[in-house]
């Protein structure tokens, strides 16, 4: 597919000299923190070292002083609560957080995860007349609730209080719960507003710790379960998220919990851990329980203090994972044969929209991310969820508002909830066809055209010489990346291929050379697309990044390829 490379703003010349002599890295160094806004040596020492003092105060949050109140009454009064989170690995990691510290100060505690299938995102009745049947009188919500304001006044007449920690998008009216603490209230002065759901409850916690007394070590015992929920929802790593999972790594790295220590092993993981890879290996063996069996299998690993039981826990959700899989494999294939049988889709269309009533609605939302790797637009995934509705998960492309452009269609939707980037809906079967083209005509009128093509944003061009073990060992301290702190992308030219390689008929293995030096490289998908070309000798320009190859017990440096283009 071809990409459109763009380049970040370098600054004046002169400009860096003072950052780069103070802190005695390369000029290409300064210029990487000069383009993270760092132009002093203080904001540097803030970036290189994040310190959890740096850590708003919780009782910031619009609500925090009413909803540790709440808490402190029923705790006082020996009152059952109900902690209840989503079925994604937010949700999961929240209930096990809130759920596994307060469980060491209140025997009379239970948790809750909605079945995906029967009962669908969010708070449900069923899990509030579960709570009435258990003689429940406090719902601490995780990860959702901002939209229940039905559920909240449902549970109120059966003498049930909510406090909701959200952080997705408040509707026009808030659920009229003990409180809700949500950073994106507009009523909200929480300096921090890109917290996860699991971030709120940990602030909730905080918030406790403070009140009560209660010591800030056995908290930090869960960061890394906070990190987990940052690299996963897939949100800023800027301020608080920085902090929290940059501590979170360092749990995990050093002393990981049982259970994330389980998953690491069935995933067969090497070397230190970072976002990418918790993204990548941890994130969907906890997703994989809620979207194959129940979530309630991924919180009962996340509690498990005991090694057999969370092998034996962690090998049942790598069998959901390996299941996850072939179905994500046989739909998408599904999905995108679709695309290409239907002329207005393939030609015309900015977006696509597609329903089949048998597809599994635990992957609808892995499969409209595959299908935008193959056609770079705004898609959602509807399958049938009951006798007259459909389900449907939305994903977007770089920088398209897609939660903007669903609100505009919502007047053929029963339900939607999300952000800018992902996004959930329930709608009328006989509906989907109006609303595939409404949604078509918001695209056409909100999606610029550059947006239609995928853009590899890159941060400096270098030479091959000044990718030093020095330089390399610098960016490492960069990390924890993500969204707002991406990993560095760095463009070389003039390069060639001392030699190259297929492996497994479809990644590109290569050693690139430049003036006399070379790298190892790696571009995972492209020898279809590239391999012909380099092994022609015709020189090239290469977007990648720089990163570590863990292999038998040794770490190397090598290139990983995003892009390529022909001289």
């Amino acid at each position: 597919m071809q990409k459109h490379w763009t380049y970040k703003p370098l600054p004046e010349e002169g400009e860096v000299a003072e950052l780069q002599q103070q802190l005695n890295v390369s000029s290409a160094m300064a210029t990487l923190l000069w383009q993270r806004g760092i132009y002093t040596f203080d904001a540097a020492k803030h970036f290189f070292r994040p310190s959890l003092k740096d850590l708003h105060d919780p009782f910031l949050m619009r609500d925090m002083d009413k909803a540790v109140d709440r808490v402190s009454a029923a705790l006082n009064a020996d009152e059952k609560i109900l902690i209840y989170g989503d079925y994604d690995v937010d949700g999961t990691t929240a209930v096990a957080m809130v759920y596994g510290f307060l469980k060491k100060k209140h025997v009379n505690l239970l948790y809750y995860n909605p079945d995906r299938y029967t009962e669908g995102y969010g708070v449900s009745k069923q899990g509030i007349d579960y709570a009435k049947e258990q003689g429940v009188s406090l719902i601490i919500s995780l990860d959702c609730g901002i939209k229940s304001a039905d559920k909240v006044a449902y549970a109120r007449s059966l003498g049930i209080d909510f406090i909701i920690c959200d952080h997705h998008e408040p509707g026009e009216e808030l659920p009229e719960a003990v409180a809700v603490l949500d950073p994106k209230r507009k009523d909200c002065i929480y300096p921090y507003k890109e917290l996860t759901g699991n971030g709120v409850g940990f602030k909730l916690l905080s918030a406790l710790c403070q009140t009560r007394g209660w010591e800030w070590a056995e908290l930090e015992e869960y960061l890394d379960l906070c990190m987990v929920s940052i690299a996963s929802d897939i949100v800023p790593i800027t301020g608080e998220n920085r902090i929290l999972a940059f501590y979170g790594l360092q749990k995990l790295n050093s002393s990981p919990r049982i259970s994330l220590k389980a998953l690491m092993n069935v995933a067969g993981t090497q070397g230190e851990m970072n976002i990418e890879s918790v993204v990548f290996t941890i994130g969907p063996r906890i997703n994989a329980a809620g979207r194959i069996r129940h979530a309630r299998a991924a919180v009962e690993l996340l509690l498990s203090e005991d090694e057999d039981e969370a092998m034996e826990l962690a090998y049942a959700i790598q069998k959901h994972n390996t299941e996850r899989k072939g179905l994500d494999a046989r739909i998408t294939e599904e999905a995108l044969d679709l695309i290409k049988r239907d002329p207005w889709l393939y030609e015309e269309a900015w977006s696509t929209v597609l329903y089949k009533e048998d597809w599994h609605k635990g992957v609808i939302g892995i499969v409209a991310s595959r299908c935008i790797e193959n056609f770079y637009r705004p898609t959602i995934i509807f399958t049938k969820a009951g006798e007259d509705y459909a389900a449907g998960s939305a994903r977007s492309v770089a920088g398209f508002d897609l939660y903007g452009a669903i609100e505009a269609c919502s007047e053929h939707l029963i339900q939607f909830g999300g952000h800018m980037h992902a996004a959930g809906m329930t709608i009328s079967i006989d509906k989907i066809e109006d609303f595939r083209k409404a949604f078509d005509e918001e695209v056409k009128a909100r999606l610029l055209e550059e947006q239609r093509i995928p853009v590899i944003t890159v941060d400096l061009e270098v030479h091959l010489s000044e990718l030093t073990p020095k330089f390399h060992k610098v960016m490492k301290q960069m990390s924890p990346f993500g969204p707002e702190n991406m990993q560095p992308i760095f463009v070389s030219h003039n390069l060639r291929a001392r030699t190259a390689q297929v492996l497994k008929e479809k990644h590109l293995k290569m050693e690139v050379e430049q003036g006399g030096l070379s790298f190892p490289a790696i571009g995972f998908g492209l020898a279809p697309e590239f391999y012909k070309e380099v092994v022609s000798g015709r020189p090239f320009s290469m977007a990648y990044s720089l990163e570590e190859n863990h292999f038998r017990g040794n770490t190397t440096q090598q290139l990983f390829i995003r892009d390529i283009k022909l001289a």
